[in-house]
């Protein structure tokens, strides 16, 4: 059964906020990126860490584009996990080191200057 769950409301979550709350028996950490919302579970694939409490950041990027020179790039979107630096995109829940692997995300609503989490 899916429910929606109360996080907190819109002015306590600035953009390049963040707030890691329990769901379900879950701590789930919803991010504000340019004035949209993501959800993602507070746990790193590595080694169970507490990702959400990570640094809000940007990476290091090589392409064919860049003739695989180092630029910078994404900057607010990655989430780096405090235990052993494991990079995450926060809008896709995509492991940056291992482009296999993913986060489960959740649905982030909006209702009445309140935010909500679908799970």
């Amino acid at each position: 059964m899916t429910r929606e769950y109360l996080v907190c409301e819109i002015d306590e979550l600035p953009i390049g906020g963040r707030i890691v709350v329990r769901v379900r028996n879950r701590e789930i950490g919803v991010f504000n990126v340019g004035g949209k919302y993501y959800a993602l579970p507070n746990v790193c694939i590595h080694q169970n860490g507490p990702l959400c409490l990570g640094a809000v950041s940007g990476t290091l990027n090589a392409s064919l584009e860049t003739e695989w020179k180092l630029e910078w790039s994404h900057e607010g979107d990655i989430l780096v996990c405090p235990w052993h630096s494991m990079e995450y995109n926060i809008t896709t829940g995509e492991s940056l080191p291992f482009r296999n692997r993913q986060l489960p995300t959740f649905d982030v609503l909006v209702h009445d200057g309140r935010i909500f989490v679908r799970m």
